[in-house]
């Protein structure tokens, strides 16, 4: 900012009236906000496509996996906002979450470590170890 001080006379100009003047310090700060929301408002307008046509293409050229997330996150959601409008305590999500756990993917259980499928080398049948976020090397 001091750069804008000791190059700029309008900055010099605008920060006096604004120390000198609640109206205009109100103004320019209303100037400032406004005016960026008015343009990406209508930048946004402007580039978003409400073509029924493709919004169909798109769904119905779908990857699998691209529709198994979509229905993965509406689970979740649904799960997440039942939660809260039971007005459960939601706190131990984020210390599951802080020891690499997850609470979504059985119903009703709260806290479940995630299990992760390992193969050996030789291409014997997977083993399932619980991961719990640090490096165990296997016996």
């Amino acid at each position: 900012m001091s750069l804008l001080w000791e190059k700029s006379s309008t900055w010099r100009w605008i920060v006096r009236n604004s120390r000198a003047s609640k109206p205009f310090f109100y103004t320019f700060a209303t100037v400032c906000g406004v005016i960026p929301g008015v343009i990406g408002y209508c930048v946004m307008q402007m580039t978003s496509s409400r073509n029924e046509q493709l919004e169909s293409y798109l769904r119905q050229n779908a990857r699998p996996e691209t529709r198994m997330m979509g229905q993965v996150n509406k689970e979740r959601l649904a799960e997440f906002l039942g939660e809260i409008q039971r007005k459960e305590d939601t706190n131990d999500r984020y210390v599951a979450a802080l020891r690499g756990e997850t609470l979504t993917r059985k119903p009703y259980v709260r806290i479940q470590p995630v299990t992760k499928e390992m193969g050996d080398v030789a291409g014997a049948e997977p083993v399932k170890e619980i991961y719990s976020g640090s490096f165990r090397p296997r016996a």
